[in-house]
């Protein structure tokens, strides 16, 4: 054929490749990130064979950003971060500050200049949320509390790495990077600073005070026409022209662009539409922005510098991972949630390839480096769920033999037991409420005004400060565990509760509290038909299960609407 057919070959051999490997590398318990990296390789210009174009490969990874970022602001929730801020906040902070410390130890030894090691140490220090909420998936923790606190760590981190991908195109001439443009290089550092940062806030501004009501209307207005792939079409259309505006109109990255188009679009009452009909075109731009990663990558430098390959990967799963378990014990929490968050932390993944590509750019990260970033990234990836799999028998292992590591499982903590300036109304005759989340809530809401005592069993310290200073009785922890029941006052308990839908052990918490009160009634909460069945064969109490509720509630209204006239009732009576 006569005509240039490069874009049609990079997509076929990318998607094509990508889909083998990626199942090879999922038929092995690996992330298909890793297939995905490794098809970049197989498929870009440092291994024999063909070779994609490198150029078509760059902007189609240049979508895929917009499209992985939209993504991330889809579904980033402030309300779950503020839950666990207090360690989330700070945990993330001082552990990126420590692994960018870590990078630039690194580049120094190796003479690099102090921008390539500030963007070294920052590549490293961010974890991929695609992995951890794949590998929290995968063990049924993505509801538990360590899952949340997990998650909001990397929310922090990706909300860093989103300010230093708007502050790095400004400093890329004082840290070493390319030569400013003869306008900017003329200008005081901060004037340039502060020129990006007010663009920055113009956009931020134009977005929260315009796209919040433009955004949904034009997505009520194409909803109205029935059109499905019209839905679809706008929400890409909005996605990839947002974060173009930004761009050209702004100055700001296409990412920040696209998160704030996905942060906007979550306010709106069709954000669940929208992200479950633009899934599969995300998915699959974001499978060319790993394989465009991958082509970046050069072998070789596993046998020219062996000793800085395992280097990086040491920051990436030791330093790093130490770091976070030191800083989640400081912060007062169990042993489990600390191995929890450090294993999660383990991995390096799609910020890393954003901010080194961009280092990359700028003049500022030498080839070398990004080898390096994909080298950590590869097999962090790769070894990130052994090290899950290790966390309950190193826990039980260290437990067994330490007594130190027994009271750090143990920590002291205020929220744990009831203030001895408890009322005795919650002490006997009360209701064990477990879990205060939108189920939870609602019941507590529903007694309060109605004067029924309850004590609220929660394993979010945060939430129990917050009811605390409301005065109402709740102690921290996870149910499952004796200990806190008994701090519930579960021995004189009337009833006993379960609305929450976190992975706790429901069969523990049911024998213990009818251990301790043969005669309290239990009520539970199930997230699934089959679960519901099985509990109630079981006999554990009284089951309720969300879509079984919602239909027996609609049914009802739908009869009773329909029921005979008095005449006719007493008639037939």
């Amino acid at each position: 054929m006569d005509h240039d057919i490069s874009l049609i070959t990079t997509l076929a051999a990318g998607f094509g490749v990508a889909l083998l490997l990626g199942f090879v590398a999922e038929r092995f318990r690996l992330p298909a990130l890793v297939g995905y990296l490794l098809a970049g390789i197989m498929i870009g210009p440092a291994t024999p064979g063909f070779v994609a174009d490198l150029e078509i490969a760059a902007q189609l990874s240049e979508i895929g950003v917009m499209l992985l970022m939209f993504g991330v602001g889809l579904h980033f929730s402030l309300g779950d971060l503020l839950a666990v801020r207090r360690i989330a906040v700070p945990g993330a902070v001082v552990q990126m500050a420590l692994a960018t410390l870590m990078g630039l130890g690194l580049a120094w030894g190796w003479g690099w200049g102090a921008g390539s090691g500030l963007i070294l140490g920052l590549s490293l220090s961010c974890a991929s949320t695609v992995v951890l909420l794949k590998a929290l998936e995968s063990r049924g923790l993505l509801a538990s509390m360590n899952g949340r606190i997990a998650i909001g760590w990397l929310v922090v981190e990706d909300l860093v790495c989103v300010l230093v991908l708007v502050l790095m195109p400004p400093l890329a001439g004082v840290l070493g990077g390319s030569e400013a443009a003869p306008a900017a290089a003329a200008r005081p550092l901060w004037v340039t600073i502060g020129q990006t940062l007010l663009q920055v806030a113009a956009f931020i501004a134009l977005m929260l005070l315009v796209g919040r009501r433009v955004l949904p209307w034009l997505l009520w207005q194409v909803t109205r026409t029935g059109s499905r792939e019209l839905f679809t079409l706008a929400v890409v259309a909005s996605a990839i022209g947002i974060a173009y505006g930004a761009a050209a109109l702004f100055s700001v990255s296409f990412a920040l662009g696209a998160f704030f188009a996905g942060m906007v679009m979550r306010e709106s009452e069709f954000s669940h539409r929208a992200a479950e009909e633009s899934l599969p075109l995300r998915d699959a731009f974001s499978v060319l922005f790993f394989v465009a990663v991958g082509m970046l990558f050069e072998p070789a430098i596993l046998a020219q510098h062996p000793g800085r390959v395992f280097a990086v990967v040491a920051v990436i799963m030791f330093g790093k991972t130490l770091a976070a378990l030191l800083l989640v014990l400081v912060l007062r929490y169990p042993l489990n949630t600390a191995l929890t968050v450090a294993v999660s932390l383990a991995q390096i993944g799609e910020f890393s390839f954003i901010l080194a590509g961009l280092g990359l750019a700028l003049g500022l990260l030498p080839a070398q480096g990004m080898s390096l970033v994909l080298a950590g990234a590869l097999i962090s990836i790769a070894l990130n769920p052994l090290l899950f799999a290790a966390v309950e028998p190193v826990r039980h292992w260290v437990l067994a033999r330490s007594a130190a590591a027994r009271s750090l499982e143990q920590r002291e903590d205020p929220t744990a037991e009831l203030p001895p300036s408890t009322e005795s109304r919650y002490l006997a005759g009360q209701v064990v409420l477990v879990g205060h989340g939108r189920v939870g809530l609602r019941i507590a809401q529903a007694m309060a005004s109605r004067g029924i005592p309850y004590v609220v069993a929660e394993q979010n310290r945060e939430l129990v400060e917050d009811l605390r200073r409301q005065g109402v009785a709740a102690v921290s922890g996870d149910a499952s565990d004796p200990t806190v029941l008994v701090q519930a006052h579960i021995a004189t308990a009337a009833m006993l509760v379960v609305a929450t839908a976190d992975a706790i052990d429901i069969r523990q918490m049911v024998a213990t509290a009818r251990t301790l009160n043969p005669g309290i009634e239990i009520v539970l909460r199930c997230r699934s038909s089959d679960e519901t069945q099985l509990l109630r064969n079981e006999d554990l109490g009284t089951v309720f299960q969300g879509e079984e509720e919602l239909a027996k509630a609609m049914t009802l209204h739908v009869v009773q609407r329909f029921r005979p006239p008095p005449a006719e009732e007493t008639a037939a009576a």
